[in-house]
């Protein structure tokens, strides 16, 4: 199977969004700066060195700033062996893949899919595959 690993949802004020969560939940919270976007990592449970969480079943995430292009609803995203492959099942299956992968450093290659229903979805083929 390919399980889903990460969210991510979208937010208006960096600053606000990273202290509303840590004080809420307790999630470690990272920004990561223009360079990767503004996007802030939520920490919501432990990882090992090669970041994968430590108790199955948990996942982390994401949030990235609100702009004209960017989604306005949260979203998951599906890690997958093979990202190419992913890619065309995903448009033999009917959904439309969004532009082409992305490499993320020391995480994997990366691209977002909307589904039959008009959900974003991502697809992340890790670093460790």
């Amino acid at each position: 199977m390919n399980p889903v690993v990460h969210f991510e949802m979208p937010y208006e004020n960096g600053e606000r969004v990273v202290k509303f969560y840590a004080n809420a939940f307790g999630w470690q919270m990272q920004k990561l700066g223009a360079d990767m976007g503004e996007y802030v990592l939520a920490g919501t449970t432990d990882t090992d060195d090669k970041r994968m969480v430590k108790t199955p079943g948990t996942i982390n995430g994401g949030f990235f700033p609100k702009n004209g292009n960017s989604p306005t609803n949260p979203s998951v995203v599906i890690s997958v062996d093979d990202i190419n492959s992913a890619m065309k099942n995903v448009s033999a299956s009917g959904g439309k893949v969004n532009g082409e992968p992305t490499d993320i450093p020391g995480i994997g290659r990366y691209v977002s899919f909307t589904d039959t229903e008009g959900n974003r979805v991502g697809i992340l083929q890790p670093v460790n595959m």
